[in-house]
């Protein structure tokens, strides 16, 4: 891929970001809850600021419903992303009103070397997003208008085909950003030919959401540890009772399938061995802990038992890869966290002995910072979820292939 040092001297050049600032808010608040993806954004803006680059950032933030034109949602303004990475940065970003607009263009030609700006959120525009080339291309053209160069630098949105990160890319001359070009690199160790022995660890809510992956890793991994919701269609297709736990039972024959194959690769599955159950989802507290193969009926389960975790972290010790993807329950939650909590030990212990870790972006990045993990504990900490997902699919990401 192309780097930002094949754009030449920046100085006084206008260069289009984009970002991928797709953070929480509170709901009753509007204060962001987990800033990560803004701090890893940080170093590509430092670095085009600091060649005299007037950066103009566009971006997205959850997912507003456009009629048609640009249609601003205030619960979805990137209002507060601006102002924390002005914080963030030591100066004022001025947001645009627009996304390419009147506010857009005099936003952008009020830009000083080494400055810093935003235009309003780019889903604000359903062109953004649109199955017609022609549209997309519309708006690319638009936004290409207001710079000189391009650098796709929010890993969590290259595997979109969208105006902002492929169609763009086309228009001007365009380099990968620093944290795409991190990220690649090293999501490649867990994709290529990875230092065995080789885990991945998956959770998350459903078995569907990661069918590729797994078909992909049963080539390529030593272990697969399964936790999360998914675990109970795994236990399902073994024979067990799962109460009323999450299952898809349209899945249950593909995952006999990788139960079969993983046996006849030598690829070993690891599923808890106890769950954390309750009266439902919404219980005010846990019913107890039972073995993995004897849920009540009656009964949801909420995460993996502690000898899960500690089988878990035992099956990582001696690793010298680890992927993980999804937590292993409703971490959110005190009385369902404790799983992924060990889990997530695990990995810092088994980095600490060598092993290099990448923790998958989304819910499974949340995690290690809601639990109060130290984020210097992993080898690599994602920005995108689906993007990781994807390349561990085996697939190629049209927002990078543009930018070969």
């Amino acid at each position: 891929m192309k780097t930002i040092d094949s754009l030449g001297d920046l100085r006084g050049k206008r260069v289009l970001v984009r970002s991928d600032f797709n953070v929480p808010l509170d709901k009753a608040t509007g204060a962001i809850t987990d800033e990560g993806r803004i701090v890893a954004a940080l170093p590509t803006l430092k670095r085009l600021a600091d060649a005299g680059a007037r950066v103009v950032v566009t971006a997205h933030l959850g997912r507003p419903k456009p009629v048609d034109g640009f249609t601003p949602e205030p619960a979805f303004s990137l209002a507060p992303v601006a102002a924390r990475l002005g914080e963030l940065l030591g100066t004022t970003v001025p947001l645009a009103e627009d996304l390419t607009g009147p506010s857009a263009e005099k936003t952008v030609a009020a830009l000083e070397d080494g400055q810093v700006a935003m235009l309003e959120n780019v889903r604000f525009d359903p062109r953004e997003t649109s199955k017609d080339d022609a549209a997309r291309a519309a708006l690319a053209d638009e936004l290409a208008a207001l710079a000189d160069a391009f650098v796709s630098d929010g890993f969590g949105v290259v595997h979109r085909k969208q105006a902002s990160v492929y169609d763009v890319a086309q228009k001007l001359p365009a380099a990968a950003g620093d944290l795409v070009l991190q990220e690649v690199e090293s999501l490649s160790r867990a994709t290529g030919e990875a230092e065995k022995p080789y885990a991945v660890v998956l959770g998350g809510s459903k078995v569907s959401d990661k069918l590729g992956v797994i078909a992909n890793l049963l080539t390529k991994a030593d272990r697969l540890l399964i936790g999360g919701g998914m675990v109970f269609t795994f236990l399902k297709a073994q024979g067990h009772e799962v109460g009323t736990s999450l299952l898809e039972e349209d899945q249950i024959d593909t995952v006999k399938g990788y139960l079969a194959t993983a046996e006849e690769n030598g690829v070993e599955i690891v599923l808890p061995v106890d769950i954390v159950v309750a009266d439902a989802f919404d219980a005010p507290a846990p019913a107890g802990t039972v073995a993995a193969d004897a849920i009540p009926a009656d009964k949801i389960g909420l995460d993996i038992g502690p000898e899960s975790g500690a089988l878990f972290a035992g099956k990582l010790a001696d690793t010298r890869t680890i992927a993980w993807n999804g937590p292993m329950g409703v971490f959110e939650r005190a009385e369902y966290a404790e799983g992924t909590k060990a889990v997530a030990q695990g990995i810092v212990d088994a980095t600490a002995n060598g092993a290099f870790s990448i923790v998958g972006g989304g819910d499974s990045a949340a995690a290690v910072r809601v639990l109060g993990f130290d984020e210097a504990g992993f080898s690599h900490i994602s920005t995108g979820g689906g993007a990781s997902l994807e390349l561990l699919e085996g697939k190629e990401l049209p927002g990078l292939t543009v930018l070969a």
